[in-house]
């Protein structure tokens, strides 16, 4: 993905039964169970630069496969838009050992119960994921595509258009993370 800009908006889903058909009828949904995590330098350094280095293992029918992620500082700051760095892993335990050798830390572990929708719009390959996360309440909805750096405010409009015929406004959006929320939702419970 060198060179592209993953544009994404997140919003929290009030009509979820409405949301879910409507992806529907723009492309079939997969189900797939995403173990993500997050790794840090023991001083908390990619944090402070707002940085994500992150290990996910997608489930589905299929079978799974592993991802190493490296997400960059942000680059448009109102959807967190940011640079992302992704390679398949072939054994995520490695990618742990590896990566704890290196110096870094596991900062929080948890489970992502997805619905993922691909498909075209205005010329830009999108991905909708339907996102529920055990551990806190609610369920998101994520758009995302990629796009160079001169084009994230095209990219941005695309997916603004998409949220707007699913029936989600600027109100249901949230730049709130998973792992914030997760990180929260544990400390509340202990």
């Amino acid at each position: 993905m060198s060179g592209l800009i993953e544009v994404e908006l997140k919003a929290t889903v009030a009509d979820v039964d409405h949301v879910r058909a409507e992806l529907e009828h723009l492309a079939p949904g997969v189900d797939e169970t995403y173990h993500d995590t997050y790794y840090d330098l023991p001083e908390e350094t990619l944090t402070a630069r707002d940085q994500e280095l992150r290990v996910r293992t997608v489930t589905n029918a299929a079978g799974s496969r592993s991802l190493l992620t490296f997400k960059a500082a942000p680059v448009e700051e109102s959807s967190g838009s940011r640079p992302e760095h992704e390679t398949e892993v072939y054994d995520p335990a490695v990618a742990d050992t590896v990566l704890k050798a290196l110096g870094a830390v596991e900062l929080i572990s948890f489970r992502k119960l997805c619905r993922n929708h691909r498909f075209t719009a205005d010329g830009r390959e999108v991905l909708a994921t339907l996102v529920e996360v055990p551990e806190i309440e609610g369920t998101y909805l994520e758009v995302e595509t990629l796009a160079p750096t001169d084009e994230i405010d095209t990219g941005l409009s695309t997916i603004r258009t998409i949220l707007a015929r699913l029936g989600i406004g600027d109100a249901d959006l949230t730049t709130e993370t998973y792992t914030g929320a997760v990180t929260a939702a544990r400390q509340h419970r202990a």
